[in-house]
């Protein structure tokens, strides 16, 4: 782990946009994006528009670098993810390096490319733990959100062999206007699946899900009944099932403290080695980021521009400074300020103290509303 006397010389002169002072901690996790390669289409992916060909990923050597400078870093756990991680021929590597390395390892996964002596040797490998995307359990319907034919068949296969290999599994259900009247359903498989935990996570409009916005959008209604079950299912699943929630922020009251704060405890690697404080922060266009092919993680983590840029509390404009809430909340995710306000500094307009929130619930309101949402545009490498 980089040492604290280290971790101090390199954080010395950090300062946020508003000039405080702020010094890190080391961080608790790291998404690794190793591919946007993905044989799904999902309409509400998180990945940029444009989207990476395999040419552009780093080589396996310098994943594994990434890997060996995260466990220095103080990393715990590694989230495998894509894309589709599993198209990657080196990920058996790459469990190993993290194995060895004595990292918590997650796979996330569309389940649909993967055979039971594949997910037995990643298990043998040194694998920790498995969570599994499902759109929809209803067939046509995972078929058409997916725009892959028989994704739910080979879902509950891949479940059942996930569970063989002695892994602890989570299901990942996404929740637009298409399925979250399946909220319910969505429990039941995992139940069914013999799944630990499942998150029950309503769209984050960045990426491909902003395109498809006015396709995705629920109703406040809607809503409200998924809160009630999800409720209702923590209480009578306690012990049983681990079921957490994301609501949806357009109908929220304050934001998600979101990434548990800009750069506090987890990072990015996106495909071709962007270090991001999360995963739509490309999505900043007033703002550059580092690489790990020209610069440590160590370095990036502590000393860089783009992560210091919105640590601590003196960069909040008001109403956040004044706020009782803003170490709880983070005045909100930075990605959403920009993108309904063009002001990355702003209070996410999911407060109902911002000053755009109500237009944020408005466009909600209009958008869900319609009886005939546009068709899907479907996420594809070259599209844009």
């Amino acid at each position: 782990m980089v040492g604290q006397a280290a971790a101090e010389d390199l954080s010395r002169d950090a300062r946020n946009e508003a000039g405080e002072n702020v010094r890190a901690g080391p961080p608790l996790g790291m998404l690794a994006e190793l591919t946007h390669r993905c044989p799904l289409q999902c309409p509400y992916c998180s990945n940029p528009l444009r989207l990476l060909k395999a040419g552009d990923e780093l080589e396996t050597g310098d994943w594994l670098r990434v890997f060996d400078q995260a466990a220095e870093l103080g990393v715990l756990q590694i989230h495998l993810s894509g894309g589709e991680p599993t198209l990657r021929s080196d990920l058996d590597q790459f469990v190993e390096r993290l194995a060895a390395h004595g990292v918590y390892s997650n796979l996330i996964t569309a389940g649909v490319n993967l055979s039971a002596d594949k997910i037995k040797k990643l298990a043998g490998l040194g694998l920790d733990h498995v969570q599994l995307s499902v759109q929809s359990v209803r067939r046509e319907n995972a078929d058409r959100i997916t725009n892959y034919k028989g994704a739910l068949a080979r879902k509950r296969a891949f479940a059942g062999w996930v569970i063989e290999a002695g892994l602890p599994l989570t299901i990942n259900a996404v929740t637009h206007r298409n399925n979250i009247d399946e909220t319910e359903a969505f429990i039941q498989f995992a139940l069914d699946a013999g799944a630990q935990r499942i998150e029950v996570a309503n769209t984050q409009y960045y990426g491909w899900a902003a395109v498809n916005r006015a396709a995705l959008m629920p109703g406040y209604e809607q809503c409200l009944r998924q809160a009630d079950i999800v409720g209702a299912a923590q209480r009578k699943l306690t012990g049983i099932l681990n079921i957490d929630y994301v609501p949806t922020d357009y109908y929220a009251k304050y934001p998600k403290p979101c990434m548990g704060g800009w750069a506090n405890d987890v990072f990015n690697v996106t495909p071709n080695g962007q270090v991001l404080p999360c995963h739509a922060a490309e999505s900043l266009t007033d703002m550059e980021f580092e690489n790990v092919r020209e610069r440590p993680l160590a370095e990036i983590w502590y000393a860089s521009k783009s992560f210091n840029r919105f640590r601590g509390a003196g960069w909040m404009p008001e109403p956040c400074r004044s706020c009782e809430r803003k170490h709880v909340d983070f005045g909100g995710c930075r990605c959403q300020a920009f993108a309904m306000t063009g002001d990355a500094r702003a209070t996410d307009p999911a407060c109902s103290l911002s000053p755009h929130h109500h237009a944020m619930e408005s466009l909600a309101g209009n958008l869900s509303s319609s009886n005939a949402p546009p068709a899907f545009e479907y996420r594809r490498i070259g599209r844009y």
